[in-house]
């Protein structure tokens, strides 16, 4: 049995596989497809797609299908996925934050991150 990380970094392989500087085909691969098209394409995939995740968590509240908020959210991974290997990172960098965010008040985490961002413009 894999763990989700090792998932996600099997999928972020492929992902780096389809790259059009790896050979990737844009004709033959969705990925080296939105690659080639550049940033702006696939910026504007992650809008899309977490748009639909939004809509279908909402529809939950009101019976929706359980199944369609799981799609949703996997394609709004997959895509951010896609971004993160454009910019040269990967789940793993995602999931290092997450640890090193674990145990820290949100608010704190938070108030911490924007101390930092104005330190950094001064």
């Amino acid at each position: 049995m894999t763990s989700s990380t090792d998932d996600l970094a099997r999928l972020a392989a492929v992902i780096e596989s389809r790259k059009p500087a790896h050979g990737g085909d844009p004709q033959k691969s969705y990925v080296a497809r939105l690659l080639h098209k550049g940033p702006d394409a696939i910026l504007k995939k992650i809008g899309e797609e977490a748009t639909e995740a939004v809509m279908a968590a909402k529809d939950l509240e009101h019976g929706g299908d359980r199944q369609k908020l799981v799609n949703e959210v996997a394609d709004l991974w997959f895509h951010c996925m896609i971004a993160l290997a454009h910019h040269g990172l990967g789940p793993a960098d995602v999931v290092a934050e997450l640890v090193r965010r674990e145990g820290l008040s949100g608010l704190e985490e938070k108030a911490l991150r924007k101390l930092r961002e104005r330190e950094a413009g001064e």
